[in-house]
């Protein structure tokens, strides 16, 4: 059997899909990387995909995007009591109800602040817009240093945090921006790391609390803290300074930068999601009242529906630790394991009509756990399921209503989606003139 890995990057999102179509029903059976890989969809391939004694995630993920999505070291590469241990950090962290609203109420502040700008310009990249709102917002519900950074600074950290994404299935020059993003900015956060452990021995620290967002117009109140570029206005990166893991031992300063990131670089990674949103009331100009009246939670429904449709990550792989069996069929040790993600979102025996954008499909219910899994399946407190799931949801179903609500208009442009390129997106960015 031919290895696919070219075919993989030539084909993008149409690769498993296509194949999927020329082998019929069953397991998709290919080559990748040089090993024996297999392919499952479905509720029941997500639960047997996500059990860690068919599928282990150690070792699985290739080098190019260690270096440039997860990092090395990242929870995502950790299988058993190590990632259990770990992940609980990250689920404490981001599933809190009350820490998703206050990250959501930071990512409307910085919505105001941005339309004051847009107002001014002739034409605006929203995806660009995005990323840097979303940054912003996430590096200050977070405890990351902003607040006295030069603007370019802030700037060139959005970006970066966008490249870690954009660069990540790609051997091209995005997979080497991607490679030094993510080196540039562990080193500054892993310098930061060393020092907030190093006035952690001389401070005694005072009680944890989240404050409120406010206008970056509003004149800031003194903080008793010793200056400093780090801020406490949540606990994020306190929390993964001070985390320990399974051994007991604390992350070593790279590592816990590593973590940091994969905080802030999924959040500003919503900007693709909110792009598509863009995109989706432009195809559909009669779904901008329902959602901009969200009443039953049409937000999370359009949303859900967002996630659905657009095309994001691909598919999610591990490694077969022994030989399985999948309704009969072998599966050989050491063999990828690959859950279709795309495929599965858009699969007719679980969605009527899979290849039309419709919000109504999620008014009134939520999707199954493991039905809907634009960002992987199962437990999100056990398995490797995305835990900023939650926010990806909230801080969408906050800005697609008011994007909705905003008067622009949308120039000639090329608005193609490619399914080759991975992660995709509106080939323009999506330009909007005339913000008013």
């Amino acid at each position: 059997m031919l290895d696919e890995s070219l075919a993989l990057l030539r084909q993008g999102y149409a690769w498993l899909p296509d194949l999927t179509r020329s082998q019929g029903p069953g397991p998709v059976r290919t080559r990748l990387l040089g090993r024996p890989a297999v392919a499952l969809r479905g509720p029941e391939a997500v639960r047997f995909f996500y059990d860690e004694d068919h599928v282990r995630r150690r070792t699985a993920l290739p080098e190019p995007v260690l270096s440039t999505l997860f990092g090395k070291g990242a929870v995502h590469t950790l299988d058993g009591p190590e990632h259990r241990t770990r992940k609980e950090l990250f689920v404490n962290l981001l599933k809190d109800r009350a820490a998703v609203q206050d990250l959501v109420e930071h990512v409307t502040v910085e919505w105001e602040h941005a339309l004051g700008e847009w107002r001014g310009r002739p034409r605006v990249h929203l995806f660009d817009e995005f990323g840097l709102l979303l940054t912003r917002a996430v590096c200050t519900w977070a405890g990351a240093p902003l607040a006295d950074q030069p603007e370019r600074d802030v700037r060139e950290l959005a970006r970066d945090l966008i490249a870690m994404v954009d660069g990540f299935a790609t051997a091209g020059p995005r997979h080497w921006r991607a490679r030094r993003a993510r080196s540039r900015q562990e080193e500054r956060l892993a310098a930061l790391v060393d020092e907030l452990r190093r006035r952690a021995l001389t401070e005694t620290p005072a009680p944890s609390s989240r404050t409120a967002p406010s206008s970056r117009t509003a004149s800031p109140t003194p903080s008793p803290a010793p200056s400093s570029s780090f801020s406490s206005s949540h606990e994020v990166v306190r929390a993964v300074a001070a985390h320990r893991d399974a051994d007991g031992a604390p992350l070593d300063a790279r590592t816990a930068a590593v973590e940091i990131l994969n905080v802030l670089r999924p959040t500003a990674a919503i900007a693709w999601y909110a792009v598509f949103g863009a995109h989706a009331l432009h195809r559909h100009p009669e779904l901008r009242a329902p959602l901009a009246q969200d009443r039953g939670g049409y937000a999370r429904a359009f949303a859900h529906e967002v996630r659905r449709f657009y095309p994001f990550a691909p598919f999610v792989a591990g490694l077969a630790p022994s030989r399985l069996e999948w309704h009969g069929e072998p599966i050989p040790e050491g063999a990828f394991v690959l859950l279709d993600l795309y495929g599965q979102n858009h699969d007719p025996q679980l969605w009527e009509s899979p290849y039309v954008f419709d919000p109504e499909r999620f008014t009134g219910r939520e999707p199954g756990r493991d039905e809907l899994v634009p960002q992987g399946g199962g437990e999100a407190a056990t398995g490797h399921r995305c835990p900023g799931e939650d926010i990806t949801v909230a801080v969408l179903a906050a800005l697609l209503p008011r994007l909705s609500r905003l008067s622009y208009d949308v120039p000639a442009q090329d608005l193609r989606i490619p399914l080759h390129r991975m992660p995709t997106r509106p080939r323009s960015g999506f330009v909007v003139a005339h913000v008013a």
